[in-house]
């Protein structure tokens, strides 16, 4: 028993599925068409569509800490130079992502000035194949905001034509100053741009433009260009622990994307250069300066000696204490070693007291062990950094601001380790002269010139130790500046694909199909979801929970009442609800009326068509059938039958007449009897809350076998309610595309209030030609089914 109530529900569904999609399938002709304008459509925007292609190009960031390319400056090692800073994979990524980096190519390759040709729909650029080369010098500053279009006719003769054409956004004066119609190749032409110099290429006079005679030159703002070329721009690590940069970008021109990147890691390499020189400039501009003061000081060092030597007339006086002298050579060589790296300490202080957060330090000038040599090399590069992120930011960035403090404190650890550094070597030379003072005051038996001579020839010596040291320092700075290593390394230079990335035609078509079946879909779904009217039982379900016993298709001719012959949809539908019927009414002892009552929401939605055709329909089988007009307000039997004036309302306000004297016998009918509703009466309300009702019906129950009442619509009067409890079952017909879904609730409250006995509900008038109903009029010949309709029954 339960697998049959799961077959049940499974076909339940499946027809619920079929009336579904029929709704939609039924229209299958609209979506045809709609896919057909929808790929047509698709096909005309892939046919005037200008394709855009993608060109790539792989960079090695040189990254020691991911295993970056050898250094230039290794064969250096030994002199200290280490090949230059570190760099980020991540910080580089940034730079090429730079507004600036992106300007600068823009401007190298002039591509805000853009050559077309006309086409049939779309403009044709010619860059990499013109036959005429655009170029500016002495430009105006105008120029790099200018938006104008220049057209450009070739002559014969190597002559061309310029036409003049106004700035897109200017009252001002033409673009071109020079009254000329014609104008030679090579000739220096006067705009407000600036010299505008238009030269032939290779490609003039060949095939490409044998047809082409007209060019038009677009000048865009350089801004503009450059926000163009940045959003087509994709830079990107292959990976984490890779220091290999994909660089790619699209256009509709191959070349022009190749050549932008070419020439985009070019001038990356060239300022990462000029940004490492930057320190070295620095240095050599600092042992210059250091150099010019020490040889002022040397000269007048040696001066004075030679000034004391004439004085005292002395010739060689180390010869006179040469045994103190061996004795103090050696403090005397630690005494100059201090005094010069003093002199430098010093130096440096001072010139770190000037110095703001963008000037760099000596990087080479320390040569103690200690840590100030790394300090500063660490501080030189945050510099270095800063002034880089400074080129595509502001001070107020984060990473600047960061950096900054990073500077700030490196710069105090660099100011205490220099302070640490010449607190020692004061202690050490003050050790030295110590023990220098021992030897001294041997020294002072000698003759005083020795004494003052060497007081003397000690600072010459310090003098020329420095002077030796700071050459030293320029040529390895020289060495440095002259081996400078690019930033990157291209591996594979910039290619562009063969196939377009965009538009993809696979995709562009399905989406135009799709669209196509979208649109009708959607017309046909908010179609039926902005319509409340109810159209069938798929309304009804999860709405309700008064019994459906059937629903009556739309009748050819309502005025006919069915016949036993009768094989319509709709005489197929009476007879389902017939039989349904007999179902709610099992529980009516027998020998007494079936007493069966019909109602609505409203009038006019078929519940007298639905009441005669089921009393004719029980009728037909064989049983004693009593149709009652009880709608005495609004009585319709004579629009299906025709009936006296008397009836129904003229036995319940007299008081000496049968029933029976109002009853009449459908003549097509043997067993088919008729109560009309008789006059419309001034008080019909009262007139059914008469007792009369009660006893009439008890009355009739006994001689018919059903009794059918048409009665009136309940949500305007109370006429039905009043006479509801002589009904064995009610009908609550509802008609089709008439009655909304928000009406339902009139129906559920009689329902939960139980005002109306026994409630089903029969819907009228529905479409069958849309998939509502359930197909009735089998029988009589085979309907030819639709393409759909044959898949679905499969």
């Amino acid at each position: 028993m339960q697998d049959f109530y799961n077959d049940v529900e499974d076909e339940i569904s499946e027809v619920n599925l079929r009336e579904l999609l029929n709704k939609y399938l039924i229209h299958w002709k609209w979506f045809v068409l709609s896919i057909l304008i929808g790929l047509s459509l698709t096909f005309l925007y892939l046919r005037y569509t200008t394709p855009s292609y993608e060109a790539t190009t792989s960079i090695l960031v040189k990254d020691e800490k991911k295993g970056g390319m050898l250094s230039e400056l290794s064969a250096f090692s030994d002199l200290g130079l280490s090949g230059g800073s570190v760099n980020n994979v991540d910080n580089e990524i940034e730079i090429l992502k730079s507004r600036t980096l992106a300007e600068s190519t823009v401007e190298k390759l002039n591509l805000n000035v853009s050559l077309f040709v006309e086409g049939n729909v779309v403009d044709r650029d010619i860059y990499g194949i013109a036959p005429i080369n655009v170029r500016f010098v002495n430009k105006s500053e105008l120029l790099i905001e200018a938006n104008v279009i220049l057209n450009l006719d070739l002559l014969p003769n190597n002559k061309f034509s310029l036409e003049n054409v106004i700035d897109d956004k200017s009252t001002v004066q033409n673009v071109i100053l020079s009254d000329e119609k014609q104008f030679s190749f090579g000739k220096k032409i006067p705009t407000r741009f600036g010299i505008l110099i238009i030269d032939k290429t290779e490609y003039y006079g060949g095939n490409d433009f044998e047809n082409d005679k007209s060019i038009k030159i677009v000048i865009s703002p350089i801004e503009n260009v450059t926000a163009g070329v940045r959003d087509r721009l994709k830079i990107e690590a292959i990976s984490k622990t890779s220091s290999v940069v994909n660089v790619s970008i699209s256009d509709p021109v191959k070349k022009k994307a190749e050549d932008f990147l070419d020439n985009m890691i070019q001038i990356y390499n060239e300022n990462a250069a000029e940004d490492k020189n930057y320190i070295s400039e620095n240095t050599s501009k600092f042992i210059a300066g250091r150099l010019a003061l020490i040889a002022q000081e040397l000269d007048g060092v040696e001066q004075d000696v030679e000034s004391f030597k004439k004085a005292n007339k002395l010739t060689d006086i180390e010869s006179e204490a040469k045994l103190f002298i061996e004795g103090s050579s050696e403090y005397d060589k630690k005494g100059v070693e201090t005094e010069i790296q003093l002199s430098v300490v010093s130096s440096m202080l001072d010139f770190m007291k000037k110095s703001t957060n963008s000037d760099l330090l000596p990087s080479n000038m320390i040569t103690d062990n200690g840590d100030a040599s790394g300090l500063i090399s660490s501080y030189n590069q945050l510099v270095l950094d800063r002034n880089r992120i400074l080129k595509s930011a502001t001070v107020e960035n984060p990473s600047v601001v960061k950096l900054d403090q990073q500077i700030s404190s490196l710069k105090s650890n660099v100011a205490a380790s220099l302070r640490r550094m010449q607190a020692n070597l004061q202690i050490q030379n003050r050790d030295i002269k110590s023990q220098e003072g021992i030897l001294n005051s041997k020294i002072g038996k000698i003759p005083v010139q020795e004494r003052q001579f060497r007081v003397i020839a000690r600072q010459q010596k310090v003098k020329e130790e420095l002077y030796l040291y700071l050459l030293q320092k320029r040529e390895e700075t020289a060495i440095s500046l002259a081996a400078t290593e690019p930033n990157a390394r291209v591996i594979d230079a910039a290619k562009a694909d063969k196939d377009p990335v965009s538009p993809k035609k696979k995709i562009i078509y399905l989406a135009g199909m799709l669209l196509g079946l979208l649109v009708p879909f959607g017309i046909i779904y908010a179609n039926d979801l902005l319509d409340t009217k109810i159209k069938s039982k798929l309304d009804l379900e999860g709405k309700t929970q008064i019994p459906f016993i059937g629903d009556v298709p739309t009748s050819e001719d309502i005025a006919e009442l069915i016949k036993s012959e009768s094989r319509t949809s709709s005489a197929e539908a009476i007879r389902i609800v017939r039989t349904n019927l007999e179902f709610m009414l099992n529980k009516v002892p027998e020998g007494i009326a079936k007493t069966i009552f019909v109602t609505s929401t409203f009038p006019s939605e078929g519940k007298t068509f639905i009441s005669v055709n089921l009393a004719a329909t029980f009728a037909l089988s064989g049983r004693r059938v009593l149709l009652i007009g009880a709608d005495i307000r609004n009585p319709k039997f004579g629009e299906y039958i025709d009936v006296p004036s008397l009836g129904l309302t003229n036995y319940l306000s007299a008081n000496d007449k049968n029933v029976q004297d109002y009853i009449i016998k459908h003549n097509g009918y043997e067993n088919f009897f008729i109560l009309p509703s008789g006059v419309i009466p001034p008080n019909p309300a009262e007139l059914l809350m008469g007792k009369k009702v009660d006893q009439l019906f008890a009355e009739l129950k006994k001689e018919y076998d059903y009794i059918i009442v048409d009665t009136a619509a309940v949500s305007l009067v109370t006429d039905t309610i009043l006479i509801a409890k002589n009904a064995d079952t009610f009908v609550y017909v509802m008609r089709a595309n008439v009655l909304e879904k928000r009406m339902l609730g009139i129906a559920n409250t009689f329902y939960k209030e139980k005002k109306l006995p026994n409630m089903c509900i029969v819907l009228n008038d529905t479409d069958s030609t849309k998939g509502y109903g359930y197909g009735y009029g089998y029988g009589v010949r085979e309907e030819k089914k639709a393409w759909y309709k044959k898949l679905l029954s499969k």
